[in-house]
């Protein structure tokens, strides 16, 4: 085995680099097939994140909003009052009840 990596074994690699030999065999496959700069940068996102819906202002009004007091009729908030809520104050043009949660967890 030469210090270069010359020779080497999937598994070596793998070994020596911490990481799974698919994982150099994967990497090694993309030098082969499209050059050095495929190899080394990161690949593109077949499905890209989605953009957030609350930034910090909107989850701070959704914070204050349930801090406040519930609607006519109600004892507390419930997950999806406070989402009818926020589009109907025009917070957030849409959002969940399962992001509302989210977003108030985030600040316990």
């Amino acid at each position: 085995m030469d210090i270069n990596g010359q020779g080497w074994t999937d598994e070596q690699a793998a070994t020596t680099f911490g990481c799974h030999r698919n994982t150099v065999a994967n990497l090694r496959q993309r030098l082969v097939e499209q050059g050095l700069e495929a190899a080394v940068e990161r690949k593109q996102q077949k499905n890209p994140s989605r953009q957030r819906v609350c930034d910090s202002e909107a989850q701070a009004k959704l914070i204050a909003l349930r801090c406040g007091e519930p609607p006519a009729g109600q004892a507390r908030w419930t997950l999806r009052l406070l989402a009818d809520k926020a589009v109907e104050l025009e917070i957030v043009p849409a959002i969940s009840h399962e992001t509302v949660r989210q977003e108030l967890k985030k600040t316990n």
